[in-house]
């Protein structure tokens, strides 16, 4: 990096841009600049004063001025206004010169932080804490797109600084294109969460927590296959973090719990199990948890940080390219029952995912396929260029496919965070796949399993007129040849179907199915009637 590359801190009003912006220049010995206070500095007015008398509009051009002139380097921290970088080209002028890390802090700090919208003119309203909490809903998309985030909410200004020179540092190691990160937002009203991607990112584990806040301990949960394989190098990095003059001492020597590999642990005594070692490592309710593994993993830990302790905050580390752009994001978390899997769960939203392609090198071939099931699906969801992509078997850039297969969850998670309606088609090829990973006793991969349901439920589409012959024979030719299975195992088609009876997702005495009706649209059916899919299941070969 260029050693006169600006530090730019960004963020809503009232996390502390101004404050943690001073301290972090006079520890670094460089000049500080404020963007607003040199907006007033210039016109000798205050801000309030140029919105009531020249307007927001007037206001956002003098911004865009000084922007374009803090575009070179020159070795400054800059701390922007509460909107600033929400311009495009303010945001791209300002990253020309430098790198930004963004500050957040909960609507309910925020409030007791201001006490009132005395000076804020964008927080004109009587009612101002509602105002705030749908302004920063509004911007929170913007600001969780920062790859680069600090909480402040429970953090003193000191402790806020030390947490931005530990990201700068990272920020300072970047040499290359392909080590800058890239952030997704997962924006749920006022609060959310970032899916970082970035090869090398697993080392950043430390920083990265540490800039959630406070942990007062941490606990990383794998199981026996991945623990051997990546638990140390997370453990040295929370530990550096811990160890460092800008760490939280709640990282140092993090515990770790393990849980047998595979589905078939995915059970509610292997939750007892890893309560009694976070027990016995004395986490308390401000402790932090890891999940360090492929889908078991990730949803056997959100069920335990969702429910230890009435909650912990969760980050979750996927290992497995399943993992990576399914079932780390969007909150749902459970384990199986012998009745059917997922069948007890909740809801928990991490705070933070972080996914490191380089892992993948060491992952088994099968399980790269089996997760490839998953990238078919978001192409059939919602992204036809995706799928034309794997339909080609052009997998030369892995990241860019977990990108766009993330982003199509995240559009539908954001629309229907609890599963109500809409967030249901991200169940395409499941109702059939789950049934039939019941019936193999999980010998049938979870994606294997799902690319066979996706196969089953094309045929049914183009059976019942909801989508033409050629979609159902595309689906099922792309999955063939990226190695998935596509033809149906040898169980009666009665069988299957009972499997599929004790669904969670079937309303009442209903089955719902996600059937394609195109490349890149899927459509919700509760109408299906029981003889077609018998008839499907039957001649499926």
């Amino acid at each position: 990096m260029n050693p006169a590359t600006n530090l730019i801190v960004t963020g809503f009003m009232g996390t502390g841009k101004t404050a943690v912006g001073r301290e972090v220049a006079a520890r670094l010995g460089r000049e500080f600049v404020d963007t607003d206070h040199l907006i007033e500095q210039r016109v000798g007015r205050s801000i309030p004063d140029i919105f009531e008398h020249d307007g927001e509009a007037a206001f956002r051009a003098m911004e865009a001025e000084v922007c374009r002139e803090l575009t070179r380097p020159r070795n400054l921290v800059i701390a922007t206004g509460g909107w600033t970088l929400g311009n495009p080209d303010n945001r791209a002028a300002l990253e020309a010169g430098g790198k930004v890390i963004c500050l957040r802090a909960d609507s309910r700090t925020l409030i007791e932080r201001l006490g009132s919208a005395q000076g804020r003119p964008m927080l004109r309203d009587p009612h101002w804490p509602w105002r705030l909490r749908a302004l920063l809903a509004q911007r929170m998309p913007t600001y969780l797109s920062f790859p680069f985030q600090v909480n402040t909410s429970r953090l003193t200004i000191g402790q806020a600084a030390d947490r931005v020179l530990g990201l700068w540092d990272i920020l300072n190691h970047q040499t290359d294109a392909d080590s800058v990160p890239l952030a997704l937002p997962v924006a749920l009203d006022d609060t959310g969460y970032s899916v970082l991607i970035g090869h090398g990112a697993l080392d950043w584990i430390g920083v990265l927590a540490a800039a959630l806040g406070r942990p007062t301990g941490a606990a990383i949960i794998s199981d026996s296959t991945v623990a051997p394989l990546y638990a140390r190098r997370v453990a040295a990095a929370l530990e550096h973090a811990a160890a460092a003059p800008t760490g939280a001492t709640g990282l140092a020597t993090p515990l770790l719990a393990t849980m047998p590999a595979g589905e078939t642990h995915k059970t509610l005594s292997t939750v007892t199990d890893l309560y009694a070692q976070l027990l016995a490592g004395k986490l308390d309710r401000g402790a932090l948890v890891l999940a360090l593994g492929g889908g078991v993993v990730g949803d056997v830990t959100g069920f335990v940080a969702a429910t230890y302790m009435r909650g912990l905050p969760l980050i979750q580390v996927p290992t497995t390219l399943l993992a990576m752009v399914d079932s780390s994001v969007g909150g749902k978390t459970g384990v199986d029952l012998p009745f059917g899997k997922n069948l007890v769960g909740a809801f928990k939203q991490p705070e933070l995912v972080v996914v490191d392609p380089s892992v993948l090198a060491t992952l088994p071939a099968a399980e790269m396929r089996a997760g490839l099931a998953e990238i078919v699906k978001a192409g059939v969801i919602g992204d036809p260029a995706l799928f034309e992509r794997l339909e080609q078997g052009r997998l030369d850039d892995v990241a860019w496919l977990i990108h766009r297969a993330v982003a199509v969850k995240i559009e539908v998670v954001q629309s229907d965070p609890f599963e109500q309606g809409r967030r249901a088609v991200l169940n395409l090829g499941h109702t059939f796949g789950h049934a039939l990973e019941t019936l193999s006793d999980f010998r049938l991969r979870h994606g294997e399993a799902v690319a066979i349901g996706m196969v089953i439920a094309a045929r049914l589409a183009a059976r019942l007129g909801r989508c033409q012959p050629e979609t159902a024979t595309r689906i099922e030719a792309a999955l063939y040849r990226l190695g998935l299975p596509t033809k149906v195992p040898d169980y009666p088609a009665e069988a299957i179907w009972a499997a599929m009876a004790s669904d969670k997702k079937k309303q009442g005495n209903r089955l719902r199915f996600v059937l394609p009706t195109a490349i890149g649209q899927v459509a919700i059916c509760d109408d299906v009637p029981r003889s077609a899919v018998l008839e499907v299941l039957e001649t499926a070969e």
